[in-house]
């Protein structure tokens, strides 16, 4: 399955802030990382944070296209849309 997520570098914490939709309409995850955009230490920050929502190995979560933007598309291995609904909520619109 795959997940587009919104990431904030240096947020403060390390959180999921919600759903949020783009210009498009398509639903993102919003999700923030007190580590700095650094040599890929806020994608790990990232990875190890949905892993630890999701309940899955950080093995599962994979940063498939976006690593050096603030959109990231993230594979994630084991979930399915129950998963994500019961870790972060419905999307708006969904």
């Amino acid at each position: 399955m795959r997940l587009a997520v919104r990431l904030t570098p240096r947020g403060g914490r390390d959180a999921i802030d919600g759903w949020a939709s783009g210009p498009d309409g398509r639903p993102y995850l919003k999700a923030r990382v007190a580590a700095p955009p650094v040599e890929g230490e806020a994608n790990a920050a990232l990875t190890a944070l949905l892993a630890k929502a999701l309940r899955v190995s950080k093995s599962s979560v994979r940063i498939a296209a976006g690593q050096t933007g603030r959109l990231k598309s993230v594979e994630l291995e084991g979930v399915t849309d129950a998963d994500l609904a019961a870790a972060f909520g419905k999307p708006e619109g969904a």
